[in-house]
């Protein structure tokens, strides 16, 4: 079940994402972040992403690993369950495309552990 609409954009601290496709156990976005910006520390329950950087530079968080991804390099998968986070590193906008999969896809399925903007956490 998703529940997003194509079109709708969400606007947070950090920039903003657009849904680009919604379907049958899965949604596509493009997220914007703006340079020096940086999504919570989160986990999902219910979801797997895929992300691929269009533009910019990314710091990807996943666990106790660090990546650092351009848009030369291979998407890179977000397992349910992996605590992870999004960071632009460069002094440009990061953009990158966010596939969700799973059978549960949406807003209310995250789990903050760390959040640079004063946004509930849960530890």
């Amino acid at each position: 079940m998703a529940n997003y609409t194509v079109g709708e954009i969400g606007r947070r601290p950090w920039g903003y994402w657009r849904v680009n496709a919604v379907g049958m156990g899965f949604v596509r976005k493009t997220i914007v972040v703006n340079p020096g910006a940086s999504l919570s520390l989160q986990s999902h329950r219910h979801r797997s992403e895929k992300w691929e950087v269009v533009e910019g530079i990314a710091e990807v968080t996943i666990d106790s690993t660090i990546y650092l991804l351009t848009p030369s390099d291979s998407a890179i998968e977000i397992p349910i369950g992996a605590i992870h986070r999004l960071k632009n590193i460069g002094e440009t906008i990061l953009t990158v495309k966010e596939t969700l999969l799973g059978s549960i896809l949406d807003e209310n399925d995250i789990t903050r552990y760390e959040d640079l903007y004063g946004r509930s956490v849960y530890p």
